[in-house]
């Protein structure tokens, strides 16, 4: 046992190690887990009672030296790494990369940030919706023909589950939990099954105003916007509505914003009209408000929703509504400044 326990420290002392491969093969033999240590400690049984204590430790200062051995060349391994990376430190830095926000979140974050400062909140909801909150609550019943204007996403064939194509259903869930006065805006991303083009998507983001209180006015969802509009654009942005429809809002319109570029003079951006539709609006019917359990007959109050994407192509004049789901970096890139 004793000339075998000499044979393997020499071996340890001998052993060469000049790489990485050397050095784990020093410790497989040596202190791995089936290392041929083990087999000098299971053969201490064999040994007389009197030579047991003089064997193990022998046996112990033998992996002693390999550890120490092991551990030296170790330290000096990652020494010479770290400082011999094969990097010419003299040659000049390279410029890193910088991200930017994107052009969407830029634009939601502007429309925030001006709603913010008349006392709207920002409430946010589940995509995955119920037919509830995401029509029928909107005053938009089954047999509804506005129904047929959104083409519609359902989960797993479930005609009461499905994601949702307006933020609008926000606005429910937030008014069956708070009473009025209430003031909030719903933005977020919604779906609708249509076909991929220049001009549409199956995604989309929207964001949505509501707010409720006792003598709610159409002349103080008009003023409303116009302080967004001259916020946003500029203080020579003017507005009109026209009348439209919308199931959830009686009486509806549609908003137009002059063009900024033309000054309402007529362009090929403003197809020569001189206006550039912006959002949809109208005063909350009153069947929405009964489904919300709002009394009607004290309260009323005026709802708007706005296409993300509509917005930032006015301000950025981007054209082409896949830019902004594409990650091209080239087209990220030109937001840096903004």
């Amino acid at each position: 046992m004793r000339e075998k326990i000499a044979a393997l420290l020499q071996e340890v002392e001998q052993f060469p190690i000049q790489n990485k491969e050397e050095l784990e093969a020093f410790r497989i033999r040596f202190l791995g887990t089936k290392n041929i240590l083990k087999d000098l400690f299971s053969g201490l049984k064999d040994v007389a009672p009197e030579d047991k204590k003089a064997v193990g430790g022998l046996i112990n200062d033998l992996k002693n030296k390999a550890q120490e051995k092991f551990d030296a060349f170790n330290e000096k391994n990652e020494s010479t790494e770290s400082t011999d990376l094969g990097i010419d430190f003299s040659r000049p830095g390279e410029e890193k990369k910088l991200g930017s926000i994107h052009p969407l979140s830029l634009v939601t974050a502007e429309i925030i940030d001006i709603f913010k400062r008349i006392g709207f909140i920002v409430a946010d909801g589940p995509e995955i919706e119920d037919d509830w909150h995401n029509f029928t609550a909107l005053n938009t019943p089954e047999e509804h023909p506005a129904r047929d204007m959104q083409d519609t996403f359902f989960i797993q064939q479930n005609p009461d589950v499905l994601l949702r194509t307006q933020t609008s259903s926000v606005q429910i869930r937030y008014m069956e939990k708070q009473k009025p006065p209430i003031r909030v805006l719903t933005p977020g991303r919604v779906y609708r099954n249509e076909a991929i083009s220049a001009r549409a998507h199956c995604f989309f983001h929207q964001i949505e105003g509501l707010y409720v209180a006792e003598k709610v006015s159409f002349a103080d969802l008009k003023q409303t916007l116009d302080f967004f509009a001259k916020e946003l654009f500029g203080e020579s942005a003017k507005i009109r509505m026209r009348p439209s429809f919308f199931p959830f809002t009686e009486p509806s319109a549609e908003v137009d914003v002059s063009c900024s570029l033309c000054g309402g003079k007529g362009c090929n951006v403003c197809k020569y009209a001189g206006w550039l539709e912006i959002l949809g609006c109208g005063m909350v019917d009153p069947n929405v408000l009964k489904n919300c359990g709002i009394d009607p007959e004290k309260y009323t109050g005026f709802a708007f929703g706005m296409g993300v994407e509509r917005i930032a192509q006015l301000k950025y004049r981007v054209k082409d509504l896949r830019l902004y789901s594409e990650n091209d970096v080239r087209f990220l890139e030109q937001f840096k400044t903004v």
